[in-house]
């Protein structure tokens, strides 16, 4: 009850940068959202350690957005200190686009963060941008929902939640247990890298088919993506490459900016890299990949939408179900943003809408029986 209560008050937010410009211009687009208040403003990260230590836990942001690059104390110094000091605290990193900031993007991840924003750029519209803000948005209000819901209540995942929506019937779709994928994918954005996280650390059984990721993230990041992926569990992770023939047990990333396809040559699937024009606003898609693999798979496709902003893969898992595929979508209350998921589980098309836990289970159960090389 506490923890509906504290969300019906806006979400308190600590913008941490150097740039006073920076600081203003952020203050003021989460000032538009009434369900969001601006606590705290400070340049470096000395300032944010030493303001949370004084703060009591009713004055403490829910939110710190945290440049990644200040003098004095950088965000990957404060970022510890911080999380020490507010237990439960969401740190979202700002990251600048290149491969130094993608490489401290990751580092912060795996460090307590738990999202990135990239840092708009001129070209893009600048902190103006639509998109930008409402991502933004979305980040800030959905991270504090979900570490405001009680452990194994409405953000945990330790209990399997099924599908409330029931599917429509589908007379040529076979049932999970006997579909026997050719290939499994995945389709994720925002809040998309740590649920990638939890979800491949999950995935410790054998796989006997190659699984393919579209992730929304820029040019750089996915390649280090794959390489945090890599070190989780027993799957090898790699981004993709075009021509790359996709072996069993492993899984492949769509690279940043560049969307991914497969295609079947000579009984084989073999990844396509394309600069073809964005979708939904975004390039790599989901659903381009998906309308790929129900040719190259003829159907025979298990299909997992993860949290995301938009409904990026809706169209792709039409054509998909509608060809014999499965999908599984992650339930809203584990999700960031319940956009990409819940489009798809509102349209009837999800088998289960579900934890990422038991999509895990899911995925082995239907996918096992191979071995990582």
């Amino acid at each position: 009850m506490n923890a509906l209560l504290a969300m019906t008050e806006p979400v308190r937010v600590m913008l941490c940068d150097d740039s006073v410009v920076v600081r203003g211009a952020l203050s003021r687009l989460l000032g538009t959202d009434p369900g969001i208040r601006v606590v705290a403003k400070v340049a470096d990260g000395q300032q944010a350690v030493s303001l949370l230590r004084g703060m009591t836990p009713a004055e403490r942001p829910q939110v710190v957005l945290l440049d990644l690059e200040m003098p004095v104390m950088d965000g990957i110094t404060a970022l510890p200190l911080l999380l020490a000091a507010a237990p439960g605290l969401s740190v979202i990193v700002a990251s600048a686009l290149s491969q130094r900031g993608a490489s401290a993007t990751m580092a912060a991840l795996g460090a307590g963060a738990v999202d990135y924003i990239p840092k708009p750029t001129a070209a893009a519209g600048g902190i103006h941008d639509e998109r930008f803000q409402a991502e933004l948005i979305a980040k800030v209000k959905g991270w504090a929902r979900k570490q405001a819901a009680p452990r194994g209540g409405t953000a945990g995942f330790s209990a399997p939640r099924l599908a409330t929506v029931a599917p429509p019937p589908h007379p040529s779709r076979p049932t999970l247990a006997a579909l026997r994928p050719r290939a499994i994918a995945i389709g994720s954005s925002t809040g998309g890298p740590q649920a990638l996280a939890t979800l491949v650390a999950r995935l410790t059984g054998p796989i006997a088919v190659p699984l393919v990721v579209v992730q929304h993230m820029p040019a750089g990041f996915t390649t280090l993506l794959a390489e945090h992926l890599d070190r989780l569990g027993r799957l090898r992770c790699h981004e993709a490459e075009d021509g790359q023939r996709l072996l069993p047990g492993h899984l492949y990333i769509a690279p940043g900016d560049r969307h991914f396809l497969v295609r079947e040559q000579g009984g084989a699937l073999v990844a396509h890299i394309t600069q073809d024009p964005p979708e939904n606003f975004c390039r790599p898609a989901v659903d381009p990949l998906l309308r790929s693999l129900v040719t190259a798979c003829q159907g025979k496709l298990l299909i997992a939408i993860l949290t995301g902003m938009g409904q990026d893969g809706l169209l792709g898992c039409k054509a998909a179900v509608a060809a014999g595929a499965q999908v599984l979508a992650q339930d809203e209350a584990s999700s960031v943003v319940w956009g990409m998921p819940g489009a798809v589980a509102k349209a009837g098309l999800a088998s289960a809408t579900t934890t990422l836990e038991d999509i895990a289970g899911r995925i082995l159960a239907a996918g096992g029986g191979g071995t990582k090389p």
